[in-house]
């Protein structure tokens, strides 16, 4: 789908990537959609969002905040949501 920018130009939208860095390696770098995950739980303990690092292949969990929830739902991240 097209997008117009401030400018008035059409340009057309690619993948959305998402910046990440990884706590075990401290690399950083850019995740595509399909490759994170989202559980959203009935607390802020229990909604997270996790990766496996492309550098060093940890898996990565960190937590969510609504405002985070928003983006990567957003951006067309699987969710996961728990029941209470």
């Amino acid at each position: 789908m097209p997008m117009t920018s401030a400018a008035g130009s059409v340009r057309a939208a690619g993948p959305v990537l998402f910046k990440a860095a990884c706590p075990a390696c401290r690399a950083r770098f850019e995740l595509s959609a399909g490759s994170l995950r989202l559980v959203i739980g009935a607390s802020a303990r229990t909604t997270f969002y996790s990766f496996t690092c492309p550098e060093c292949a940890s898996a990565v969990r960190k937590p969510a905040g609504q405002r985070i929830v928003e983006l990567l739902t957003g951006g067309g991240v699987r969710t996961l949501r728990l029941h209470t």
